[in-house]
């Protein structure tokens, strides 16, 4: 190429280079702009994005709690127990001749159970009335002497002497007779225990001796037992602890008794069902077992059908009395926390749950009876307890109480 040529060259390639950097200019501040506009077109992004959605109010079923007279009792167990038993032994020794009953039979009391042999207390009877009849002869004979002699006292035809000789025989006899008379009425005792009769009405168990056997006074084997089971004793073992609540509650006025005198209980037999017939407390003991801790509570119940039998288990619920400072609590509104104790979730008037400790006493049908840790006009959340816990903000509907049983 030509210089001249070059020279016409070279204001191109100034131009081109001059366009170079006219574009990096260019392209440098598009990219300001592109930044810019990026900046700008954010918080309008943000402002037309949807909000978040808001937690719902959580929905529960609430319980106002009321106070309410109510009658309050407990369940004890308890063992039932015979209201009488005999032992039937005899008073006299002999042979065993007869049984005049059937085991397991009813029996009245004055019935014949069994026959002793009666020929030996027959004999004896005989010997005593022959023996009264020897003594009374003599006891007129010596009457007759003694009056003889007195007249003849008076007349000084005899002595003195002899006239105290006629009236201490006379007085000998007499007392004879007394004795003779005695020895007599102990054979008649004698041949009269020779039948064994029971001394109360009850029904039999089986008999320990077969006619034949040979029985002794007062041995100590019995012959049989008779049970009298109506009426029935229910002796209930009560904690002294309890005891002593109980006459606290009496004594400040907590819990009216209906009767200071009659305690009314109920039973609840092995299988669940309840005994048709109401008993009545009879006693206490005022003896504390070492062992248990307990008292014994004895009650006696009607028992015409003889349901109930010696021995069972049954579980009796005492009605000690009315209270009208009862608040009940729904059992499936208590939950226990860490360190044992019972709680509740309570609704506030803002709508805030709440938690609640108890102090409860005893349970009443499906509800706590509690003394402490709620006031009428608390509403406890029964119903959404696992989805609230203290602080929480929920929607309460209310449920009424259930009715307590009387």
């Amino acid at each position: 190429m030509t210089r001249q040529s070059r020279a016409m060259v070279q204001p191109g390639a100034a131009s081109f280079c001059l366009s170079r950097g006219w574009a990096g200019r260019l392209l440098a501040f598009c990219l300001v702009l592109t930044a810019t506009s990026g900046c700008d077109d954010q918080p309008s992004r943000a402002a037309a994005s949807p909000p978040q959605p808001v937690s719902p109010v959580i929905a529960v079923t609430v319980q106002t709690l009321e106070r309410r007279e109510i009658p309050v009792s407990s369940v004890l167990p308890g063992r039932t127990a015979p209201f009488r038993v005999a032992e039937i032994r005899p008073q006299v020794g002999g042979v065993l001749r007869e049984r005049l009953f059937n085991e397991g039979e009813a029996v009245r009391a004055g019935q014949p159970l069994f026959q002793i042999d009666p020929a030996p207390f027959e004999a004896a009877q005989r010997r005593a009335e022959a023996a009264l009849v020897r003594i009374e002869a003599t006891e007129r004979l010596a009457l007759s002497t003694a009056n003889r002699l007195r007249s003849l006292a008076r007349s000084q035809v005899v002595s003195e002497q002899n006239l105290e000789n006629a009236e201490a025989t006379l007085r000998q006899a007499q007392a004879d007779i007394l004795s003779t008379r005695a020895a007599l009425e102990t054979a008649r005792i004698d041949l009269s225990y020779t039948r064994v009769v029971s001394p109360i009405s009850g029904r039999t168990n089986r008999s320990n001796v077969t006619p034949g056997a040979l029985v002794t006074a007062n041995q100590p084997t019995a012959l049989v037992s008779v049970t009298q089971l109506d009426p029935m004793l229910v002796d209930i073992t009560q904690p002294s602890a309890v005891l002593l609540q109980h006459r606290r509650d009496v004594a400040s006025g907590a819990l009216r008794r209906p009767s200071a005198d009659r305690v009314v209980a109920r039973l609840l037999l092995e299988d669940g069902s309840e005994y048709p017939h109401a008993g009545e407390i009879q006693f206490s003991e005022v003896i504390v077992d070492q062992g248990t801790g307990s008292v014994t509570i004895r009650a006696v119940f009607a028992n015409p059908d003889q349901l109930l039998l010696p021995g069972m288990f049954v579980r009796a619920r005492i009605e000690e009395g009315v209270t009208d400072r009862a608040l009940l609590v729904p059992q499936r509104a208590v939950m226990r926390t860490p360190r044992g104790e019972p709680m509740v979730f309570v609704v506030n008037a803002e709508g805030v749950v709440e938690s609640r400790v108890l102090r409860a006493s005893r349970v009443i049908g499906n509800d706590w009876l509690v003394t402490e840790g709620v006031a009428p006009g608390d509403r406890v959340i029964i119903e959404g307890l696992q989805r609230v816990r203290a602080g929480t903000r929920v929607q309460p509907s209310e449920r009424a109480p259930a009715r307590v049983a009387s």
